[in-house]
């Protein structure tokens, strides 16, 4: 039975039976290149015009805007140049405090996923501004988590004074980072708590989700203002539907140049997009990094709440 288990040997340079010397060289290789440990690429729709991005360090070259070499994937070093070592005399408070607001009825997994990911990331603090009746959940399931139970409309989402709650905790302990979209909803009580919160808390801000649908349906002018006017950086993280909306554009057109709509979000919101999908491309209207990792397994309800807390916690301890 046990070599039944083993696969078998193929002709002409496949796979070598595990534990030979070839099949260990394999499976190094797949790893560094990001390929499939059978040792065949990941399949890639066809780009025309577009160069190949399977050497992480290929640069990529605009005409009209981004004309910056593009890092497709940044070394291991260089990410860990935003994580100094900690001290071992460290205590929570070194490492950040971040608001989460997120969580409706219904949606209270959104704020769990988000809240989990930012701990998981190394945040010191992570408050969760959810609605009164969601709090219960929330504190059962990220117990670690400080949660505060707010306001909510008939529908189960935030009220427009329900911001009055954190402003007042970020004047006696302010927080560093905010996070906010995750299951919201859209309702327009909590729309304005969602304005509020942009304009009100000067500190770096993630917007995800129903944060960004509800910027999408303000006036332009007046989005534009309040980005302007914040005085601290955002990362937007739309997926291609999300994007479309913000550039009131039709998804598809949002595919056909993924990396022309996130410059042209982060040029017009004077912000950091990241605009998620198959090789997610992130930008901040000058230089496009575009992220080559990732596979089918992340089309779930869930992952861009994970990466929201994810973003969060780790800007935070910066």
């Amino acid at each position: 039975m046990a070599a039944l288990r083993r696969p078998l040997r193929r002709q002409g340079g496949g796979l070598e039976e595990p534990g030979t010397r070839r099949a260990r060289a394999q499976g190094h290789l797949s790893r560094e290149q990001g390929f499939r440990k059978s040792g065949g690429p990941h399949p890639r729709p066809p780009r025309p015009g577009h160069p190949d991005l399977a050497d992480p360090l290929r640069p990529l070259r605009r005409g009209g805007g981004l004309e910056d070499a593009v890092r497709a994937k940044p070394t291991l070093r260089e990410l860990r140049k935003g994580l100094p070592p900690r001290k071992n005399d460290s205590h929570k408070g070194d490492f950040g405090h971040v608001l989460l607001m997120a969580g409706s009825r219904g949606m209270s997994g959104a704020a769990v996923l988000a809240a989990r990911a930012a701990l998981r990331a190394g945040a010191g603090l992570v408050t969760v501004a959810c609605p009164a009746s969601q709090q219960p959940i929330v504190s059962a399931c990220v117990p670690e988590a400080l949660t505060m139970a707010l306001a909510e409309t008939s529908a189960g989402t935030l009220k427009t004074e329900s911001l009055a709650g954190p402003l007042e905790a970020h004047e006696n302990r302010p927080y560093t980072v905010l996070a906010i979209g995750p299951g919201l909803g859209t309702h327009s009580d909590t729309a304005r708590a969602v304005i509020g919160a942009l304009g009100s808390l000067a500190v770096p801000a993630v917007v995800d989700a129903d944060a960004l649908n509800v910027i999408a349906l303000q006036p332009r002018d007046q989005i534009q203002a309040l980005f302007e006017r914040r005085g601290a950086p955002c990362v937007l993280t739309p997926h291609p539907g999300e994007a479309a909306r913000l550039l009131r554009l039709k998804t598809q057109e949002v595919l056909e140049d993924r990396e022309a709509s996130a410059e042209g979000l982060a040029l017009e919101l004077s912000c950091v997009c990241l605009l998620k999908g198959h090789r997610s491309v992130a930008t901040d209207g000058k230089t496009l990094w575009v992220n080559p990792t990732g596979n089918p397994g992340l089309a779930k309800g869930g992952s861009g709440d994970v990466l929201t807390g994810l973003i969060a916690g780790l800007w935070a301890q910066n």
